[in-house]
This record gives structure tokens, sequence and C-alpha cells, in this order.
């Protein structure tokens, strides 16, 4: 049996809501998150993309569902800091804090080096080549601005000089920044900035691997590593019959990605079986120190996924 700190998230299918053919659906978005409040899941989580992989716009939709939910906490997997303005960004984040009560997740990233995302970045007027460094400024500015009365700034790309805050969130600490940190320097940058490890491990062994490293540099740098929370995102299709779960998570992730199947499975997690199957692979991560699971189910029944997931793995692993 897991461990009682373990918490499972929920990945709402923003991106697949515009990949269908139809208009999008946004009641069904809402219904789907009421849905994993009920059933037992800890957090809800959209995705964020505005023209690379466009999909429902994350913060509006985030507080919509803030709206309709009591309980669960609302996150981001992940969001681009970069492609924002922080002053309004901060903002906007704080707002959404204050609607929900305190309930925000910020899990983020830099973005992935394709040409979709190089053009999405072009046409937000934010130069690719330094996303890296608007990232590091722009989350260093919001969390001055959610914890300080007053601030000034003087970077590279942002400049700012005693400005008072408009917002602050209710989570005096400022809203938790998750980060994947899959190699050495975002590793590093995540141990002075960040406040959680949300990695998209292959593996188990990958899991521990990468944490034993990242415990490494936090003691040749001082950091305490300790206080990061690790969590896990990974795709799921539980099916009892093998052949259609494989069959429907490769569509899924070519769908999704335009990429062959194989080349996507060599950088993330993914796993296809039945529900028994499922928990034997997701308690090896828990196992493995994961204290927070953030599942995207792998295929076009997002309702049913979700509740055969609540009725065979959820009671199994958390008792």
């Amino acid at each position: 049996m897991a461990d009682k700190k373990t918490s499972f998230g929920y990945l709402l299918p923003t991106r697949e809501a515009i990949m269908a053919p139809a208009e999008p659906d946004f009641a069904s978005m809402i219904n789907l998150a009421e849905t994993a409040e009920r059933q037992g899941f800890e957090s809800v989580w959209v995705g964020d993309s505005i023209l690379a992989r466009p999909r429902l716009e994350a913060l509006t939709t985030l507080a919509a569902i803030a709206g309709r939910t009591s309980r669960v906490k609302l996150g981001t997997a992940v969001y681009l800091p970069a492609l924002r303005n922080p002053v309004i960004l901060a903002n906007e984040i704080a707002n959404l804090d204050i609607i929900s009560n305190g309930r925000v997740i910020l899990g983020v990233g830099i973005a992935s080096k394709t040409q979709a995302v190089q053009n999405e970045f072009a046409a937000c007027g934010v130069d690719f080549r330094y996303r890296v460094s608007i990232f590091e400024e722009t989350i260093s500015i919001m969390q001055k601005l959610w914890t300080e009365e007053q601030v000034s700034f003087n970077g590279r790309h942002f400049q700012l000089d005693a400005v008072n805050p408009g917002l602050k969130p209710v989570q005096k600490n400022g809203i938790p920044i998750w980060m994947a940190a899959s190699a050495e320097k975002p590793q590093r940058r995540m141990l002075k900035i960040g406040d959680g490890w949300f990695p998209n491990s292959r593996s188990p062994q990958a899991f521990t691997k990468s944490w034993q490293d990242i415990e490494s540099l936090a003691k040749q740098s001082g950091d305490d590593s300790a206080r990061l929370h690790k969590a896990l995102y990974t795709t799921l299709n539980i099916n009892n019959n093998k052949a259609q779960a494989e069959k429907e998570m490769r569509e899924f992730i070519e769908g999704y990605y335009n990429m062959p199947f194989e080349t996507m499975a060599q950088t993330q997690s993914v796993f296809t079986g039945n529900g028994t199957e499922v928990q034997s692979w997701l308690k090896d991560f828990i196992d493995a120190g994961a204290e927070t699971v953030v599942i995207r189910f792998g295929g076009p029944d997002q309702s049913g996924q979700l509740e055969q997931f609540s009725n065979e793995v959820l009671p199994a692993i958390l008792g």
C-alpha cells in the first residue's frame, strides 16, 4: 500500500478538446473535473500552449473549474512563463489563487526546441534564443511580487523600480513552482527557485536515478533538496484488452505530438495495461518516492478511463 501522503491528479484533455472535429465542449471539461474531485483525486491539471499545440487557455479554464470545485488543487502541466509579461502573469495567477482560495500549483517549463514552438515564440514577440534567461527572470519577479511589499528588479530582460504588487495570492509563501528538471542545468535551477520536482520519467528506475542526481547536486551547492515536493507526470491507458489499449495509446500520442509513437515513448512516461498492471506500475514510482502522481489518459474515452481508474486503481493503491 502507498504512503498516505501519496495523492493523484488528473490532467484534463484541454488539447484534445481542440483536436476534435466538433466545437470544443467545455461543459464536459467541467464535468470531468467535478468527477475527478468526487472520485478522490486531489488535483486537476491543464496544459499550456498558444499556437504550437493549441488548447483551451490554461488560467481561465482553471478559474472556471475553481468555481465548480471546492477541494482539488488546480495545476498547470506545464505553463510557459517566458511567453508572458511577468507583472501581468503574477497578477493573473494571484487572482486565480484568490478565486480558488489558495489551491494553485504552477508547473512550469522553458519550452521544447521544436520548430512549432520557435514559431510560437516568434509570433508572441519573444526571442526564443533567450527563453531560459527570460524564464528565470520571470519566475524571480513573480515570486517577489507574491511575497514582497515593494519590488525592484534589474535584469537583462526586465526592470522594475519600486513596484507595488497588485494582487497577493492566498498562499502566503507564494504560488508553489514545480519543474520537470530532467538534466543538470535545469536541476540546479530548480534547487534555487523551485518548490517541486515534476518529471515525466520513463521508468521508476529513471525516476530514482534522477532524484539521486538532484540530491548530489544539492550537496554540492548547499541547497535543500528535501524541501522539494516529488511528483510524477505519466500517460496511461487502462484496458483489459491490451491490444486495444496499445492501439489507443499509439493513436493518441501520434495525434497529440505529430511524431512517431516510438520516438515519444523514448522520452516520456507511457504505460498500457489492465487495472492490476497499472497498480503495479504506479506503486513502483510511489515506492521510489513520488508524492503526487498526475495522470494523463491516452485515449478517446476520457470519462471511461477516469471511471475505470477510480474504481480499479485508486482504492487499491490508497487503501
